[in-house]
């Protein structure tokens, strides 16, 4: 795997990136309230609150708590501001500050925001379908991210992107070999585990790469001519 550090895409229309800092200081506060300084037990029920489960969402399971007094279909939202662990919350809030710039920059403020949780709805129904019994929660911002991420590479398909290549090996790489490798490394991961339990939603992250993807492709004319390019 690889860590993103730096791309080489500056800001043409907006002057600051005034959504995805936002959405990173949200989902920093929630974890800190949330998961940093509760118990296992404590975060698990939780997530099973607020977290997309599968088998609730299709009806196949009794709600995990015995009441769900947090409605299934609101969850598809809340799932993306809630992780286990600073790690999952470091490397997700790394790639949204690598890649989102540039993708707010080309559909603007308001509209950045609704293709991000566009993208995490979408990511978890896609969760949904490949594992429609589990009883795990789903919980994190991957799914998202990863829409940020197949809109950068329909858009910026020639930028340059500094990574650490097995966090320790600095490479400057264009973002079409960076993203596209990774969208395989995904859609590989999720194909092998595909009838698995496992704690990485490998499903989650390709239906929101192709989300992102499919949408910023049908209207890439018009997000080019908004960036001048």
């Amino acid at each position: 795997m690889f860590i993103p550090l730096h791309d080489s895409t500056p800001l043409k229309v907006i002057r600051f990136q005034a959504v995805t800092i936002a959405i990173i200081l949200l989902e920093v506060a929630v974890y800190l309230v949330t998961g940093a300084f509760r118990t296992e037990s404590s975060l698990a029920a939780t997530a099973a609150l607020w977290g997309v489960v599968p088998g609730e969402v299709t009806g196949m399971m009794p709600p995990i708590l015995g009441y769900d007094p947090v409605p299934e279909p609101f969850t598809l939202i809340s799932y993306q501001f809630l992780h286990g662990s600073w790690w999952h919350l470091i490397s997700n809030m790394l790639f949204l500050w690598v890649f989102a710039d540039n993708i707010e920059d080309a559909y603007g403020h308001a509209a950045f925001a609704l293709l991000f949780l566009f993208c995490g709805m979408v990511a978890a129904m896609a969760h949904v379908l490949v594992m429609p019994t589990s009883g795990a929660p789903l919980v994190g911002a991957s799914g998202a991210v990863s829409g940020v991420l197949g809109a950068y590479l329909v858009l910026f398909p020639k930028a340059r992107v500094w990574i650490l290549l097995a966090a320790r090996i600095p490479l400057r790489i264009g973002a079409l070999w960076v993203l596209g490798g990774w969208f395989v490394l995904q859609l590989v991961s999720w194909w092998m585990t595909r009838s698995a339990e496992t704690q990485i939603a490998w499903g989650a992250h390709v239906g929101g790469f192709i989300a992102g993807a499919a949408i910023t492709y049908a209207i890439r004319r018009r997000l080019w001519m908004r960036l001048g390019a």
